[in-house]
């Protein structure tokens, strides 16, 4: 074993996973071991060690990432899904024998590794307060949303849609991000059946898309709420500009203040995430209570598959969105049965999202200065890594996301929806 720190770091890593490093490493003294064919991992300097040794696993290799600690080489979405592949040959990390714990130990004294813990990034965020509460939702939501709508308009386009798009011609050339984003809205809009002069809450509206095609094409009235200052300013400022102040309606509101005469329909578009588990019920039961009979629901939610809720924090949890929760389908539906919603139809939309990420990303990359100096490079550096790793992860089927169109049946049982689906969707 030479004396060069990238040495050692694969030695660190063989002795962990108990089989031959499954990444080439670059370390601070310009040294570079490992199979020159694997996924390179940079280490820029000690302190991304200590952070590995200190807080092994998912949070401590996102603190050396976010903090410039820790680098990929080459295309993020590829080296990531490699060095996924990588993980899956090795399995389950096997036990430290005696052996490997003193070549573990021994090369991490010689990096200096074992020295205090740096500072954790201040894109980490800790929220306090009881879960769920509104105060805490409106933190929660503020932290990620409240980050500069200018950065948004960088990262999603002109449409400012911040949800899965819909693909409808997938091979054309000249069809693009914001042609999908519009086909989605459209498609939400026709799920729900709308027609001129009927009333839709729009939960979680983000910066005003949907309420906006709605009103303008389908000659909604709309009420749209938002926990996010940011996002209310700009929607606003959009429904002005639009001339639609007399159909839309924008507000900094929590979902459970809304309370007034039933709407004809409810869309709610990448807001569940943020519900949580422990009071999805509620929320569910309060859609519930908002519709007429009659009346629709559309919930355009992620989902992960079946199985335990994951009880350590995530770098999800930790830096990009707190307290959220992803919800198996299955708990989903459940849920708006519960409540009282009679299930029509549920669409899966995962490779829909996935070419949306990957133009996220690409357009996150194209714009990398700006979206620094708009933010911060810590915060660019969650964003290009959370996209990454959801691009990962919906690739693989490790997630997924539907729409779920749910209907209020009227008291005799009648659900008013036409029980032929050719006549209310097309696509």
């Amino acid at each position: 074993m030479s004396g060069h720190a990238a040495d050692r770091v694969v030695a660190m890593l063989e002795a962990v996973a108990g089989a031959p490093s499954p990444v080439q490493v670059r370390a601070w003294d310009g040294s570079q071991a490992g199979p020159r064919s694997a996924p390179l991992l940079i280490m820029n300097n000690r302190r991304a060690i200590r952070r590995l040794v200190r807080r092994p696993g998912e949070l401590g290799i996102a603190r050396a990432f976010v903090a410039g600690d820790l680098d990929l080489g080459g295309d993020l979405v590829e080296t990531l899904t490699r060095l996924a592949e990588a993980g899956r040959r090795i399995g389950r990390r096997p036990q430290l024998t005696v052996g490997r714990r003193w070549t573990l130990l021994r090369q991490a004294l010689l990096l200096g590794a074992l020295g205090p813990m740096p500072p954790v990034p201040a894109e980490e965020v800790v929220l306090s307060g009881r879960k769920h509460s509104p105060a805490r939702d409106r933190a929660a939501i503020s932290h990620h949303y409240d980050v500069g709508n200018e950065f948004y308009r960088l990262l999603l386009g002109p449409t400012l849609v911040y949800s899965c798009a819909y693909w409808r011609r997938p091979d054309d050339p000249g069809y693009g991000l914001d042609d999908a984003q519009r086909d989605k809205l459209d498609l939400v809009c026709r799920k729900l059946g709308l027609r001129p002069g009927m009333r839709l809450l729009d939960v979680g509206g983000g910066w005003g898309s949907l309420a906006l095609h709605a009103a303008r094409t389908y000659d909604a009235r709309v009420v749209m709420i938002t926990l996010s200052g940011a996002q209310v300013e700009t929607a606003r400022r959009r429904v002005a500009e639009a001339g639609l102040q007399g159909r839309v309606e924008v507000r900094l509101q929590d979902w459970r203040d809304v309370d007034e005469a039933p709407f004809d329909a409810i869309a709610s578009v990448g807001m569940a995430e943020h519900v949580g588990q422990e009071v999805f019920a509620d929320y569910a039961a309060q859609l519930y209570r908002q519709l007429r009979p009659g009346g629709r629901l559309l919930n355009h939610q992620i989902a992960r598959g079946p199985g335990p809720t994951p009880t350590e924090r995530t770098f999800i949890d930790a830096y990009v969105f707190p307290d959220g929760d992803l919800l198996p389908l299955a708990t989903v539906v459940d849920a708006l049965e519960r409540a009282g919603f009679e299930v029509r139809d549920v669409q899966g939309l995962r490779e829909h999202y996935t070419r949306t990420l990957r133009s996220w990303v690409g357009n996150l990359e194209a714009g990398w200065d700006d979206c620094v100096r708009l933010t911060s490079i810590g915060r660019a550096r969650v964003w290009h890594l959370y996209l990454a790793l959801s691009v990962l992860g919906f690739e693989s089927g490790l997630l997924r996301i539907h729409q779920t169109l749910a209907v209020r049946p009227y008291d005799d049982g009648r659900s008013g929806i036409d029980p032929v689906r050719e006549n209310w969707l097309s696509g």
